[in-house]
């Protein structure tokens, strides 16, 4: 083995010298190829880390065709992305995921119709590897922007967008999604194992799949619910309060609520309080998400549908690198989606 020239920038060369291998294996190393025994492997990253070794970033690219970055799309105005804390635990979930896999993240917010443009020009300059997009609404046109340039794309939610020429987009799309339906179905279950008979629910926007499949859930467990039991919200704290006035005003005798995220549970406890409710007491309450800190802060605390919200982010990271590297025999990898399981976590509020 070699010793650095301690003036001279170390180069692939010096690494592959200072490990004792071919440039060619230095070189996969380094650009995360496969086909290397693990003990080389070790040799070549103790010489990366002795020579203080730093990749080209501008060569690897010519390379590998690769840039070592994800975008990652939330559907979103700004002001939504950092109150909702349900966002904040899906991007740290691919944060280190992609940081696992030496890639970077570039995030891209959706603050209303005119930044697709900016986007589609972004995805298409060869920025990034792929990209990751979430929160997306039915009629979003981000679907047939990653078709028409090719990127590679993970989606969170099960696809509910068409071509509006009766064939289906999301045949063969990859996702990742919680079992909404059926974490919707323990939760008024559960409410009616309490022995609550007028149970309503507070959905989220309905051009969401993850409110649709919700509200499905709840009709699953109580299909003689009338449409009086019925409100839409927005995800928000006060989409929740305007739908729970609005349920109280057509019923006082709900005795159960069942919303459709924690967010809108906080708004819906805050109007029961102010009507003069007790909860549980007089109304049970509901959540879905449990992401820290909302359902736990609550008073009380909310019993709630827990989806691992962390662990999708991942899975979604893993599920893109996994695209993008392809299989065993090194052709283009094509991923299954994948639903997660849900669970109900009980508290002081049901």
């Amino acid at each position: 083995m070699t010793e650095p020239r301690p003036d001279s920038r170390p180069t692939l060369e010096a690494v592959a010298a200072h490990a004792g291998v071919s440039r060619a294996t230095a070189s996969r190393v380094v650009n995360g190829g496969d086909g290397v025994r693990a003990h080389l492997v070790d040799r070549v990253r103790t010489a990366i880390r002795v020579l203080g070794y730093v990749p080209n970033h501008a060569a690897r690219t010519l390379v590998t065709r690769r840039t070592g970055a994800v975008a990652v799309i939330i559907a979103e105005p700004e002001v939504r992305i950092f109150s909702d804390p349900f966002f904040s635990r899906q991007v740290r979930g691919i944060a280190k995921e992609l940081t696992a896999h030496d890639a970077q993240l570039v995030l891209l917010l959706v603050e209303d119709r005119g930044d697709y443009d900016r986007i589609e020009r972004y995805l298409a300059g060869g920025h990034v590897d792929g990209a990751l997009a979430f929160s997306l609404h039915t009629d979003d046109p981000l679907p047939a922007i990653t078709r028409r340039i090719g990127m590679p794309t993970v989606y969170g939610g099960r696809p509910g967008w068409t071509t509006g020429t009766g064939e289906d987009d999301g045949e063969g799309v990859v996702y990742v999604d919680a079992d909404n339906r059926g974490g919707a179905r323990e939760a008024v279950r559960y409410l009616l194992a309490q022995g609550r008979r007028r149970i309503a629910h507070i959905a989220g926007p309905l051009d969401q799949t993850s409110a649709a499949d919700r509200l499905s859930g709840y009709r699953d467990a109580l299909a003689a619910a009338g449409p009086e039991l019925f409100a839409e919200g927005d995800f928000t704290p006060a989409g929740g309060a305007r739908a729970m006035a609005e349920l109280l005003d057509r019923d006082a005798g709900i005795d159960a609520v069942f919303a459709g995220n924690d967010l809108m549970a906080t708004g819906a406890l805050r109007v029961l309080r102010e009507s003069g409710r007790t909860v549980p007491g007089d109304v049970a309450l509901v959540g879905f998400d449990d992401a820290e800190p909302v359902a736990e802060s609550a008073d009380p605390p909310l019993t709630t549908v827990r989806q691992d919200i962390e662990g999708m982010g991942r899975l979604m990271a893993r599920l893109l690198m996994h695209r993008l590297n392809g299989g065993p025999d090194g052709r283009p990898a094509a991923p299954d989606p994948v639903i997660t399981a849900t669970a109900l976590v009980r508290r002081a509020s049901a």
